[in-house]
């Protein structure tokens, strides 16, 4: 009997996800009815799951978690503000009562450990007005999230189609986030002020998260229709997706999510290309020309809709058209102003979350840390450079054994990216810097021997 694959529900679900968007914005109270409902539904779908099958939905349960974050976090829908961070750990962990973890994860174990010494720390280092408990989980959900999601999937196996399949499930509540943007704010011209981050254009949430949210969404989509449009249909609506979130994240006026996006499309497509026949380059280049199309086609939109102030943005010129001093809009003080914590504390560092405990102090205002390497180095020290090299070194050290996985530099590169610009604030580069962990097979395809009559 052949063997009968399941119909792509890639559509359907994306017009589901259109109209989930709309729900949220119509409906205040269906955001948190929705974190509800999709909560138990993933739980529900890991318990019952197949043994073949738990792994799947684990990943599929994390990643939908992931893409939705930004959603409700803008629409006040999670039941906690690191809620996603949290349901990403305890799927994870969920995983590893099912399905164990690999003994060759164990430098992730030591990463976890070394998170410690900086909790105890702070617990003597931060002030009262601190709030000891929320400051610790705002700054090491996010590591902690990485830890124990790294451990998960060391070396766990997974066809090729199912990490699709689990990328593409980030992607259904980007496309709800994106349609929620629109009716927010139909209208880009009659917000503007100036070329700074817009919070009008990112849904009245930190426009920071927001484009970094889309910029994830960008690079799926790419995914997508290089891999997965075998059709004018496909791609046309893959094209269009591409250009909605590529338009919501330029008009945010929030640059980093935009520049990781094309870092990581960049190291996607060369891998691909790379290992693709001469056949296959053909189509691929086929496919950039279009995709070239796309993009500035959305540019001309977004210049005209901002009415030529993106433009002075990405040329770091104020709406005056004057060149700002910083093209960091300030990360290079923060950054430097975490180094001098590292060098007065070297060994175990200020402690977590003591970095903008002392800014408050100093009068500079609650300015938590837009560079995890810079909070690492701060808040633990000496440890910290530890965490840092068991953090680089390990994925590439597998990768040294195992290199099936095509997006693993495009995986890497967006967590490297992301926390270079926004930190660890949501759990997106945790979970994308596990997924470079997976150990990536391919199906076979059937062998059809033709029988001999006797």
């Amino acid at each position: 009997m052949k063997n009968i694959k399941k119909p792509d529900r890639y559509i359907e679900l994306v017009i589901i996800h259109i109209g989930l968007g709309v729900l949220f914005f119509v409906f205040d109270f269906f955001s948190k009815a929705y974190f509800t409902i999709a909560m138990l539904y993933f739980i529900w779908h890991i318990v019952s799951a197949s043994d073949k099958d738990k792994t799947l939905e684990i990943l599929k349960g994390c990643a939908y978690f992931v893409g939705a974050e930004v959603l409700f976090r803008m629409t006040k829908g999670g039941l906690a503000y690191e809620g996603s961070k949290y349901l990403v750990i305890l799927f994870m962990l969920m995983g590893m009562f099912f399905k164990g973890i690999s003994g060759k994860g164990y430098p992730y174990f030591i990463y976890l450990i070394l998170l410690v010494p900086a909790i105890v720390v702070a617990s003597i280092t931060l002030t009262y007005e601190a709030h000891f408990r929320t400051n610790i989980a705002f700054v090491l959900s996010g590591p902690v999230c990485l830890g124990v999601a790294s451990l998960f999937c060391y070396d766990r196996k997974v066809t090729n189609n199912q990490l699709l399949s689990v990328m593409q499930y980030m992607l259904y509540p980007l496309i709800s986030t994106t349609v929620y943007l629109f009716l927010f704010n139909p209208t880009i011209k009659d917000t503007l002020s100036g070329t700074a981050s817009n919070l009008a254009t990112s849904g009245g949430f930190g426009p920071n998260q927001v484009a970094t949210g889309l910029g994830l969404g960008m690079f799926v989509v790419i995914v997508r229709f290089f891999l997965k449009s075998p059709n004018m249909l496909l791609s046309g609506i893959n094209l269009i997706i591409f250009g909605a979130m590529t338009f919501r994240a330029i008009v945010t006026f929030s640059r980093g999510g935009v520049f990781a996006a094309i870092i990581v499309v960049t190291a996607f497509l060369w891998v691909l290309f790379s290992n693709s026949s001469l056949k296959q380059k053909n189509k691929i280049i086929m496919s950039f020309v279009l995709l070239i199309i796309a993009i500035s086609v959305t540019w001309i939109i977004s210049s005209n809709q901002t009415l030529g102030l993106i433009d002075k943005r990405y040329a770091n010129e104020n709406a005056s058209g004057i060149e700002k001093e910083d093209v960091t809009t300030g990360r290079v003080d923060l950054f430097v102003d975490e180094i001098e914590g590292f060098l007065d504390s070297p060994f175990l560092g200020v402690g977590a979350s003591r970095t903008k405990n002392m800014r408050v102090e100093e009068g500079i205002g609650h300015l938590p840390s837009h560079n995890e390497i810079g909070r690492l180095l701060a808040e633990h020290g000496f440890l910290g450079i530890i965490i840092l090299i068991i953090l680089i070194i390990t994925p590439l050290a597998y990768r040294g054994r195992n290199n099936k996985n095509i997006f693993f530099y495009a995986f890497l590169a967006f967590w490297f990216a992301t926390i270079n610009h926004s930190g660890m604030r949501i759990a997106a580069p945790s979970f994308v810097y596990a997924l470079a962990l997976l150990n990536v097979t391919y199906e076979k395809r059937p062998v059809h021997r033709k029988q001999i009559k006797s």
